[in-house]
């Protein structure tokens, strides 16, 4: 019998190898299973890998071996119906074929999944796999990491130019004054002794002249005390902090009227998820500003944004005024990337939509990196939907698209962020 040992370098991720195997060979099922869990996450959350399940039928393989051979009589315990050479009836189709298999499933799998778990990286990969941003030509730049210096307090050590004068002398004196108080006090009080002997009338001349012996050597201790010395110097500290230029900021608009149903406001959350994980592959730093709207818009955060509910018509121009408010107020266009995304059922006012044509012809679209309008109907489209049409033919960062249902939802996130050929 033959030992292998496995002696490769890579010895935390003995796997690897096999494992990226794996994900090829069966890429197309695990892709499936991917897209599939979508529904499931939050917008936001990506800091996890996804448990997904593929069909024991897709990876089965066949299996040679020999058979038992020769001819087998078998006695089958509490058989009261059949004898020796009965015919045995076919069983009726869609029955059973044995134990284990189809027996104590309701969804027409007779087996387990096979369960594996992929990474957050190994997720993200297999997920956006062929796509990319469009218009990132122009804001490769912000890619790049910047640093800002900025002063970080005092050290000991550094070049003559970053010497700060007024630590050093503060320290120095700290340093003078401990090393030469309790002299001093002994100068002063040797001084005074002298002062009244040689105002005293007949004092011991020996006794005056050791004072002044005693007051010139502790003169002279105090003199050898340096001004400044190489422990006393201070200088200026300088550290550098990453500038965050790769940083943007994605603002989701819906509408919440009574026509937007829960299952339209679902389809709508796939989309955003689906744009929020795309967009954190590009940049480090994303926020994301949640904007529902009726008649009126309003910031909200995400559990209100896709489980809320009004009653009542539909100004799509109300959130397209509240997003060119926040995005002036709180993310600069020369600081941040910018993106947005619409969701919608059709629906607004006639007299509305041509104001959104102006609101983004002037004010959003000249400072978005790109807008996806995406309209989720099986109706046919009405006065938005031909505003923002118009709309895709001055600018190309902007992009309409239609969903009918969910399977519509990756395939049309894949048909807006395709590569583009170069």
């Amino acid at each position: 019998m033959a030992n292998f040992i496995d002696r490769r370098l890579n010895a935390k991720g003995k796997s690897t190898v096999n494992r990226q195997r794996f994900i090829n060979r069966y890429k197309q099922q695990i892709k499936k299973a991917v897209s599939d869990a979508i529904t499931r996450r939050s917008v936001t959350d990506i800091d996890k890998g996804e448990k997904i399940g593929i069909p024991t039928r897709d990876i089965s393989e066949p299996v040679f071996h020999q058979g038992q051979g020769g001819v087998r009589e078998r006695v089958h315990p509490g058989n009261d119906q059949f004898t020796r050479g009965d015919q045995i009836e076919r069983p009726p189709a869609g029955g059973s074929g044995g134990a284990g298999q189809g027996e104590a499933s309701n969804s027409g799998e007779g087996e387990d999944d096979f369960v594996f778990q992929v990474s957050k990286d190994e997720y993200l990969e297999l997920l956006f796999e062929d796509l990319e941003l469009p218009n990132l030509q122009r804001n490769r730049l912000n890619k790049l990491v910047e640093y800002q210096t900025y002063r970080a307090g005092f050290t000991n050590d550094g070049v003559p130019a970053n010497i700060n004068i007024v630590r050093s002398l503060r320290s120095s004196l700290a340093r003078r004054t401990a090393m030469s108080a309790d002299k001093k006090r002994q100068l002063r009080a040797l001084e005074e002794e002298l002062k009244t002997l040689e105002g005293t009338a007949g004092a011991s001349a020996e006794l005056i002249i050791t004072l002044q012996e005693q007051i010139e050597a502790l003169k002279a201790k105090i003199a050898k005390v340096p001004f400044i010395d190489t422990f006393d110097l201070r200088f200026n500290n300088f550290a550098k902090r990453e500038i965050p230029t790769s940083q943007a900021v994605m603002f989701c608009l819906m509408d919440v009227s009574g026509s937007m149903d829960q299952a339209t406001k679902e389809m709508a959350k796939r989309f955003y998820i689906l744009l929020y994980l795309f967009l954190t592959r590009t940049y480090k730093n994303l926020e994301v500003v949640y904007i529902r709207h009726h008649t009126q818009a309003k910031e909200v955060d995400e559990h209100e944004f896709f489980y809320s509910q009004e009653t009542g018509g539909t100004i799509v121009s109300s959130a397209l005024k509240l997003m060119h408010e926040i995005q002036q107020a709180r993310y600069p266009a020369d600081e941040w990337n910018i993106y947005a995304a619409q969701a919608s059922d059709g629906d607004n006012w006639a007299d509305d939509s041509p104001l959104c044509h102006q609101i983004l012809e002037k004010q959003i679209l000249p400072m978005v990196r790109y807008y996806s309008y995406i309209e989720i109907t099986n109706r046919p489209h009405q006065t938005l939907w031909r505003e923002y049409e118009q709309l895709t033919e001055k600018f190309d960062n902007m992009a309409v698209r239609n969903i009918r249902q969910v399977e519509d939802i990756y395939p049309v996130f894949r048909e807006l962020f395709k590569k583009q050929a170069v």
